[in-house]
């Protein structure tokens, strides 16, 4: 399912309390009282719309961040590429969030987590983290389907309890992911309007 169309009222990060997902798919549309709402696109143009390949419009996206920011996300995908190499990898160059899911095909529905980045920082979105065992308490947020976990670095993903939480997360996917190959790049969705993702000197 494609993200919904709107204009957000009030933005909360994916996986934080208040925050309740409208469909088992990455975290691209939450939904909670009409005061409180968040869609994470706006007006997105069909990607078939854009030019260039698939890496060079995602390389695009990734350079509109501080360069900081960019190379956490780089790195990030990287760790995800070597650690699911058989995934889809579903980009959303959405309204408030750039999102790359990670999924065992080319539907929204089948992702299992996504990556999730703003000016702030980069993220992990859990599709299924209510249903995953976390005693540690790694995971953020108190929805009946998602949890977050905010990255310090890429090196995150490496903790035996995150990746834990990884292996737990593909068994929870609706689908098993290919047994082999390379799983492609899909530029799903682009906003024509944005929030900036660098954040404004203080």
């Amino acid at each position: 399912m494609d993200p919904a169309y709107g204009k957000p009222r009030s933005v909360r990060h994916p996986g934080e309390a208040g925050v309740k997902p409208a469909i088992a798919s990455l975290v691209l549309t939450f939904a909670t009282r009409p005061s409180k709402s968040i869609v994470v696109n706006a007006r997105p143009r069909k990607a078939s719309c854009a030019t260039g390949s698939p890496a060079t419009q995602l390389a695009g996206f990734i350079a509109k961040f501080d360069p900081k920011i960019a190379r956490f996300i780089r790195s990030v995908r990287a760790a995800l590429r070597k650690r699911f190499p058989s995934a889809f990898e579903l980009v959303y160059d959405n309204y408030n969030f750039f999102v790359i899911g990670y999924a065992s095909t080319d539907r929204a529905s089948d992702a299992f987590i996504s990556l999730v980045a703003d000016g702030h920082g980069v993220s992990i979105c859990f599709i299924y983290g209510a249903r995953l065992p976390d005693p540690q308490k790694v995971l953020r947020g108190s929805g009946n389907q998602t949890r977050s976990l905010r990255l310090e670095s890429a090196a995150t993903l490496a903790r035996p309890e995150v990746e834990t939480l990884l292996r737990a997360a593909v068994a929870f996917g609706k689908r098993p992911l290919p047994s082999s190959g390379q799983g492609p790049l899909i530029i799903k969705s682009i906003s024509t309007k944005q929030r900036p993702r660098r954040l404004s000197p203080k």
